[in-house]
């Protein structure tokens, strides 16, 4: 399993080579990405230059993000798309194979509606993925205080998320699947073993305050080993399955971290060292 970083945690860590030197000198394997971010540094360096660079400095793109909005409009749904080619075209230049997005627990809208809406959306989405060959990661996301933040509850669980990949019925969608809503949601190691590794696109790793489980906030994430979830168990349980993608930081806090970038990515790579020892896989 590949040991990656998102920007959330690690402080303004600069411009995208800047990223890759940073994630490489701190050990770490893999970073995600923005599609226009890819893209202007194809269009500034070329693809050959790009890829050279990431070979030696041992990094892979691991992810880009979604950028289409699919959770609005009809119309600021379809006039993402366009871009959504362009973000998989740049990312497949750079080997990446992960695209993903996340799936809030509640909405304003209709549940019903917007479930059939949302359907047909990541469906499009996933298609116009597919030739690039890039998987499609939906993220359930668990916390407690956002299953009632607006009007209508809708999905924020494991089994619903794979039931919802059953329907939208696209090969290359599966699950980002992160240790803090696996945790949010009261699940264990036996729920990671009745997976198929296959099921999981991309994972991510955070840590919780120990506090009252639904008292657990969305953006109050600690780092890695530094909490109270069975970090050693989720990573045990992915090896088990036989996953070997990505497991990537996404601390997300309520205030900006005031140390330097430096100080935050010299504490992801002692949390991910300690927590890969604990689970035996260092």
């Amino acid at each position: 399993m590949l040991k990656a970083l998102t920007r959330a945690g690690i402080g303004a860590v600069g411009s995208i080579q800047d990223f890759v030197r940073a994630a490489a000198e701190h050990e770490f394997e893999a970073i995600t990405a923005g599609g226009t971010e890819l893209e202007e540094w194809l269009a500034q360096d070329g693809a050959e230059s790009v890829n050279s660079f990431l070979r030696e400095q041992g990094i892979q793109i691991g992810s880009i993000g979604l950028s289409v909005q699919w959770r609005n409009s009809e119309e600021e749904f379809r006039s993402g798309l366009a871009r959504l080619a362009k973000d998989a075209e740049a990312a497949a230049a750079v080997g990446c194979t992960t695209c993903t997005t996340y799936v809030l627990p509640s909405t304003d809208h209709n549940a019903a509606h917007f479930m059939a809406l949302a359907t047909r959306r990541l469906r499009t989405c996933a298609q116009i993925l597919a030739p690039y060959g890039i998987r499609f990661g939906l993220e359930f996301v668990g916390p407690h205080h956002l299953r009632t933040r607006w009007a209508n509850p809708f999905i924020w669980g494991l089994q619903e998320t794979l039931d919802w990949i059953d329907a939208i019925d696209e090969h290359n969608v599966g699950l980002l699947f992160d240790s803090y809503h696996w945790y949010t949601n009261g699940l264990g190691v036996d729920d990671i073993l009745r997976l198929n590794a296959s099921q999981i696109v991309l994972a991510h790793i955070n840590d919780a305050p120990d506090v009252p489980l639904a008292e657990v906030l969305d953006n109050g994430r600690v780092y890695p080993g530094e909490g109270v979830i069975d970090l050693a168990g989720f990573l045990r349980g992915l090896h088990q399955i036989g996953y070997t993608g990505l497991v990537a930081q996404e601390i997300l806090t309520p205030q900006p971290a005031t140390e330097t970038s430096s100080v935050l990515l010299k504490r992801s790579q002692e949390a991910f060292r300690k927590v890969y020892t604990e689970a035996g896989l260092q």
